[in-house]
């Protein structure tokens, strides 16, 4: 099996764990549509699409174990640590690039690295994608525009 599709596994054990249905329908949906998007963002600027989707199906791995939104990017990150470390089928530096784009992809009024960029785009691309009735965030609408032109939308 794919590592990929090991992290998917594992990712719907946990959610299979999260008692509130709706809740749990809210983290299959936003976790795997950040993955696609960090795969289809990876791929335009040629940067790892696997890695990206990986970092993709557990950047929020924390809010919905914890139920819990506080602080989550950095919680979220020392929690994909362990859950990569455990699985045994990541190298020390895959797992510090996955591990540091959950810990920044909070910050989506910064520039980060490319790797970063991407787990940043993908969130609010799946934020903004899930349902364009909705009106985009403020704190996203910027970096909405960018992804927009990036993709001639």
């Amino acid at each position: 099996m794919n590592r990929l599709e090991i992290v998917r596994e594992y990712v719907d054990k946990v959610l299979l764990m999260v008692p509130d249905p709706e809740y749990r329908r809210c983290g299959y949906i936003h976790l795997y549509g950040v993955s696609q998007a960090c795969t289809l963002i990876a791929i335009k600027r040629k940067e790892d699409a696997e890695l990206a989707a990986i970092a993709g199906m557990l950047h929020d791995i924390y809010s919905y174990t914890a139920m819990d939104t506080s602080d989550h990017a950095h919680k979220g990150s020392v929690m994909a640590r362990e859950i990569l470390e455990s699985l045994s089928v990541f190298e020390p530096q895959e797992m510090d690039l996955i591990c540091r784009a959950i810990y920044n992809h909070s910050s989506k009024g910064k520039e980060h690295d490319s790797f970063d960029e991407i787990l940043i785009d993908g969130d609010v691309m799946q934020h903004c994608f899930y349902n364009p009735l909705f009106e985009v965030a403020e704190k996203e609408k910027a970096r909405y525009e960018k992804l927009k032109a990036e993709f001639g939308l």
